[in-house]
Order: C-alpha cells, then sequence, then structure tokens
C-alpha cells in the first residue's frame, strides 16, 4: 500500500470515527468527542475486533440499532484502572492534611468523580470509618457506565488482588487488619455491607452533566488525562462549581491544576499527592 492510500484510509478512519461519536452523543447522550483521539481510536478498533465487524461504518450502524452493543461499547471506552487504596501515599496524606479538618464539621459530602468498579470508593470509606467520620459522611460515587456501577455496589473483588491490596492499606495508614474489612468466597471476597451504608452510586457524565450538590470533598483521580484540554477545562469548572470554599479537591499522580484558568482559586495541600484546597 502507498503512502497516499495510507494515508487516505486514516482520514476514512478519522471520519467514521467522528460520525460514530456525534452519533453516540445525538442518540443515547454520550460525549466522547473530546477524549484523546489515540486513546479512543484504539478502544473502538477493540471493541470492533470483538464484535467481529470489519469497518467502523458498519460499527456505527450496529451500535445505533443495539443498545446491548452499544453497552459493551461504553465499558470498552470507559477507562476503569483502579485499585484498592491506590497510590497509598495520597490516602496517608489524606489522613494527616484533610482527615482532621473534616473532623470540624457537621457533615462531610464527599463526590468519587469516574469512581469506576468502586475499588477507591470503599477505600475511602475505610479510611473514613477508621478515622471515626463515616457516620457523617455522604459518599456519591459516580460514573458514566450502568455495569461498572453495578459492579461497585456489589463490592466483589477478586482474591487474588488481596495480597496488594493488603500492602496499599498497611503503606496508607490503616489501623487494622485489612482481611476485617471482607469475606471471602472461593475466588472473590465481598466487603461489608456496611461499608455501603452512606454511600450513593449513581450515573453521572463529567462530559454532559452538571453539578448537583456542593462539597466537601471532590476526588476525580485518573480520569482527565484521558480527556482533551477543552473538556479538561469543562470538568475543572464543574468541580470548581461542585466544591464548597476551603472545600478539598484530590487529582491523580499524573494530574494537575497548572494551566488551568481555575488554579488561581486554589492552595496545594501537597503538591506531590495533588491535594488542593478551594480558597476563592
Amino acid at each position: 500500500m502507498t503512502a497516499a492510500a495510507r494515508a487516505g484510509g486514516e482520514q476514512l478512519e478519522d471520519i467514521e470515527i467522528a460520525l460514530l461519536l456525534e452519533g453516540l452523543y445525538r442518540f443515547y447522550g454520550f460525549d466522547f468527542r473530546d477524549y484523546s483521539p489515540a486513546s479512543l481510536k484504539r478502544r473502538i478498533v477493540e471493541r470492533m475486533r470483538a464484535e467481529k465487524i470489519e469497518t467502523i461504518s458498519a460499527f456505527q450502524d450496529r451500535v445505533l440499532h443495539d443498545a446491548a452493543c452499544m453497552e459493551r461499547l461504553l465499558l470498552g471506552l470507559s477507562v476503569h484502572v483502579t485499585s484498592m487504596f491506590r497510590d497509598p501515599s495520597f490516602y496517608l496524606t489524606f489522613r494527616r492534611k484533610v482527615v482532621p479538618v473534616l473532623k470540624t464539621y457537621p457533615t462531610v459530602r464527599v463526590w468519587h468523580a469516574g469512581c469506576s468498579t468502586g475499588e477507591e470508593v470503599y477505600s475511602m470509606a475505610i479510611l473514613l470509618q477508621e478515622e471515626g467520620l463515616y457516620r457523617k459522611c455522604v459518599i456519591y460515587a459516580t460514573d458514566i457506565s450502568r455495569e461498572v456501577l453495578r459492579r461497585a455496589r456489589e463490592g466483589i473483588f477478586p482474591l487474588a488482588s488481596m495480597q496488594e491490596y493488603t500492602t496499599n492499606y498497611v503503606k496508607a495508614g490503616g489501623k487494622h487488619e485489612f482481611s476485617d474489612y471482607y469475606t471471602a468466597d472461593y475466588d472473590n471476597v465481598i466487603f461489608h455491607p456496611a461499608l455501603k451504608t452512606n454511600v450513593v452510586f449513581a450515573e453521572h457524565n463529567l462530559a454532559t452533566d452538571g453539578s448537583f450538590n456542593e462539597f466537601h470533598v471532590i476526588l476525580c483521580r485518573n480520569v482527565m488525562i484521558y480527556f482533551n484540554r477543552a473538556l479538561q477545562d469543562r470538568v475543572h469548572e464543574l468541580i470548581y462549581e461542585s466544591l464548597s470554599t476551603f472545600g478539598v479537591l484530590g487529582l491523580g499522580n499524573k494530574e494537575t491544576l497548572k494551566t488551568m484558568s481555575r488554579e488561581p482559586f486554589y492552595e496545594k495541600l501537597d503538591a506531590r499527592d495533588k491535594l488542593y484546597r478551594k480558597v476563592g
């Protein structure tokens, strides 16, 4: 194949992807148009192969006429890389620098934006319980995907992951035996239902949905690295609107407030662990 033919093929694929994303948005309301193009294209192609479909245009036809196919695509497009007490130093710093402030509040509202399958939601619930805060907290755990929210509500995770998660828990300043929080069931573990008592799992699309409450803590970790600059700006504006004055924002270790228009309105609680306080 000549270079010109390859370029023409890539151009056609880009057009087909743009049409697919526009269809997803206009028919289903899911907006991936401002996601990182390279990552998005790779995931679409992977999903096409799984569905045994040859072209993106044919895939678009299937997605728009088959809701189950759309759900599988949605699951494939949403990035779900997570673990319990992921980046343990973040949780250790949260205990030291954020918990003392939260203890002065009569009630605490926490928003986990892009909660994925829930590992980090349960991690925060455990931390808040150990710090004597859980009873006065409500954690809103949201994601775009109905399927991952279903998994998160179940609180069932692979037994094989518990060694890694236990190590993370200890490094995060855990105060008990990690095994106290779950029951083993063959190849899986089930986390205790009490950890879900004050958790509200709900669908929310960061790309299209607005603010739905005012929060003392917003955790949006390792989510925006998959967005382009325009969508990052939009989501940061949503977070700013949703965060109370002196509220705390937690980002992922590869994310930053630098170059964001709202950066001057935050102060750094911890630069390494990406914890910020809204001050303006």
